[in-house]
């Protein structure tokens, strides 16, 4: 008879997280790779950002001259193939590396001017939490709060998806959520709470000084605590087929009406 963990699925069985939690040294490597034009400009623009090695093709190392970037160290010129093999084969690096050390850490302290904020309860696809990034660059938001174990590390993947957005705007991870929701309360946030079953669309929830975007993870949504930590929920209604919207599509809108709403 074959063990209990080796049995074939059934169906009701629950599918394996694509991004399971971090671990402590998962969500605060020693170094990363940032590749890509726009990233590596980004990091190297980036006064926050400690940069340790530049690997480079000679064209790279050209368009990075032409777009006006600060340089620090001497490149190591290398091959596209050698960059591959050192950041990843399925990588689109476009010639550039930089082997760079963790952003320093920032807290809810470092807001103390912010007026537009996202808030991400447990969204775990890097490639969601960089555009997610992108856009918030795009609306001129302050920050980007995310939890300490349900998030992407920063990564090469991260940075790439955010298109330089992850060296460009305030990356906040906190612990406990809820707390860091009521914290943002105190502070004069209005927290709004995207949630598909709330009464209340989108646009007429948007109001106050100060705005903080809650959105939850794909299928899940914003958990229980998180919704009752919420000054408002707030539905964004659909009008066509499909009844709902990738959480980075849907954090597109609703920065945009936030934006207006704060002038």
């Amino acid at each position: 008879m074959p063990r209990p963990d080796h049995r074939r699925p059934r169906p009701g069985d629950r599918k394996p997280n694509r991004f399971p939690p971090r671990s402590p040294a998962e969500r605060r490597p020693d170094s990363l790779w940032v590749y890509g034009i726009h990233p590596v400009l980004a990091a190297l623009a980036n006064p926050r950002r400690e940069i340790r090695r530049i690997v480079a093709t000679a064209n790279a190392i050209s368009r990075l001259e032409a777009a006006g970037a600060t340089i620090p160290l001497k490149p190591e010129e290398a091959s596209p193939r050698q960059l591959s093999h050192l950041v990843g084969m399925d990588a689109v690096h476009q010639g550039v590396a930089l082997e760079v050390a963790p952003l320093p850490a920032l807290t809810l302290d470092d807001l103390a001017d912010a007026r537009l904020v996202v808030v991400l309860d447990q969204v775990t696809d890097p490639h969601n939490v960089g555009a997610i990034l992108r856009s918030a660059v795009a609306f001129a938001a302050d920050a980007v709060i995310t939890t300490g174990r349900h998030a992407p590390a920063e990564s090469g993947v991260l940075a790439k998806a955010a298109s330089g957005a992850l060296d460009t705007i305030n990356l906040i991870e906190v612990q406990n959520l809820a707390r860091a929701l009521e914290d943002l309360g105190s502070r004069g946030f209005t927290r709004i709470g995207l949630d598909s079953e709330a009464d209340t669309p989108i646009d007429e929830a948007m109001g106050g000084e100060r705005i903080a975007l809650v959105l939850g993870a794909e299928g899940k949504g914003l958990r229980r605590l998180t919704r009752d930590t919420c000054d408002r929920l707030a539905r964004l209604s659909v009008p066509g087929a499909i009844a709902s919207l990738n959480v980075s599509n849907a954090a597109v809108l609703a920065l945009y009406l936030a934006r207006r709403a704060l002038g």
